[in-house]
């Protein structure tokens, strides 16, 4: 098993974290969730291939920021998020022995730089598992419903979920791409969330800091219809300072209140694993809308001169607005991750109540109705080509 590293100063909390993710394994076999052992064997490459995949946004409800392995993309803590039908996206894996360097198009443009680098780290673990030396071509969309993008919205996650599953399929074939905890281990690698977008519905990420590349890895919690009856409202909003979510990962160790973070977290992920199991959907939005406050707080907190404020003046006016409609009766609770787009989760017979108290604000908000999605999965090449833009 390949090993990751322990950062310098938390030491002291390994055996918290690791008997904490003991705990999680016995809870998630107490209520039947089930996941498929790490492949013993790889299937030889294959001279040439090309395959595509789609794959969903993911919404934080129990959160993470920080990262214990930057190599690895390991997390200090385990984490569990909702996958979002408000968007996804679709990419496109060819690996052809004529290339002389991997390149990528995303959104129609050349990557280059930081963004280049994250889909060949990618491309180059996949590789690695046989020592293949041939290059890919990869070309990638996210596909809106929103005049704007919106920051937080969790695209970076299916981005990787997507670029994964398409990668292992192209080069060893879709069966291996279909084992969900191998696949949410690669697609951990261009952004941790990415492996809970591979998951699909609400996804558990595996993970302490030392955990193996192999033992990180996501698993679905929902699976019998229980969230089934869950409606997301994703309001899309941009950030006015650029946020990067990588700043935030470098921030939040440094925050005071980070350990206590920390060592709450598998008391609240078995909480939330009984209520996904159980359809208690408002627990499981009481927890989301309770690890926003928290994660801007940590994230805002883990610099004593540059604070790293995520949120806008509108994430005030929703939050308070969430609390008036639970005055009267609609229960509506609203997450945040990295950014300000908010999603609110709610039953579906709320549903409009809701979009309407949204629009009473008048701020000129755009809402995206939507469900639970995922998980990533694969499609046909040509169809994925014609959605990317590129005429097969």
């Amino acid at each position: 098993m390949t090993t990751t590293t322990l950062p310098v100063g938390f030491s002291d909390m390994l055996e918290v974290m690791r008997t904490g993710h003991e705990r999680i394994l016995a809870a998630l076999a107490e209520h039947g969730v089930h996941y498929e052992p790490y492949p013993e064997r790889i299937p030889d490459p294959r001279p040439t291939g090309r395959a595509a995949a789609r794959a969903y946004p993911m919404q934080g409800v129990l959160k993470y920021h920080g990262l214990s392995d930057w190599h690895y993309r390991i997390a200090y803590l385990p984490s569990i998020s909702l996958n979002n039908s408000a968007a996804h996206t679709t990419t496109y894996v060819e690996f052809d022995p004529d290339l002389e360097a991997d390149c990528a198009e995303i959104g129609g443009i050349t990557a280059t730089g930081r963004d280049l680098d994250r889909v060949v780290q990618t491309l180059n673990a996949v590789r690695e598992l046989t020592g293949c030396q041939t290059r890919a071509r990869v070309m990638s969309r996210n596909v809106l419903q929103s005049r704007v993008a919106g920051k937080g919205l969790g695209t970076s996650a299916s981005a990787s979920a997507a670029l994964a599953a398409a990668a292992l399929a192209a080069l060893y074939g879709p069966e291996l791409a279909s084992n969900r905890r191998f696949l949410s281990c690669f697609a951990r690698l261009l952004a941790g969330s990415g492996c809970r977008s591979a998951a699909g519905g609400l996804a558990l990420w595996l993970s302490y800091p030392s955990l193996s590349h192999a033992d990180s890895f996501a698993v679905r919690l929902d699976g019998e219809g229980q969230m089934e009856h869950v409606s997301l409202v994703t309001v899309p909003i941009d950030s006015s300072i650029g946020l990067k979510t990588e700043s935030a990962h470098h921030d939040a160790p440094e925050s005071s209140l980070f350990r206590s973070w920390m060592q709450s977290r598998s008391d609240e992920i078995i909480e939330c694993l009984a209520a996904i199991r159980g359809g208690d959907w408002r627990t499981v939005g009481q927890l989301a809308e309770m690890d926003s406050m928290r994660l801007h707080g940590i994230t805002m907190s883990g610099s004593r001169e540059n604070k790293l404020v995520g949120w806008e003046p509108e994430n005030i006016t929703l939050f308070r607005m969430c609390n008036d409609l639970r005055e009267r009766g609609i229960p509506v609770y609203a997450s945040t991750d990295t950014g300000p787009t908010v999603v609110f989760i709610t039953h579906r017979d709320h549903e409009d109540a809701l979009v309407a108290a949204i629009q009473g604000l008048g701020l000129g908000l755009e809402t995206i109705r939507g469900k639970i999605a995922g998980p990533a999965n694969l499609i046909d090449p040509d169809e994925a080509l014609a959605e990317i833009g590129v005429n097969p």
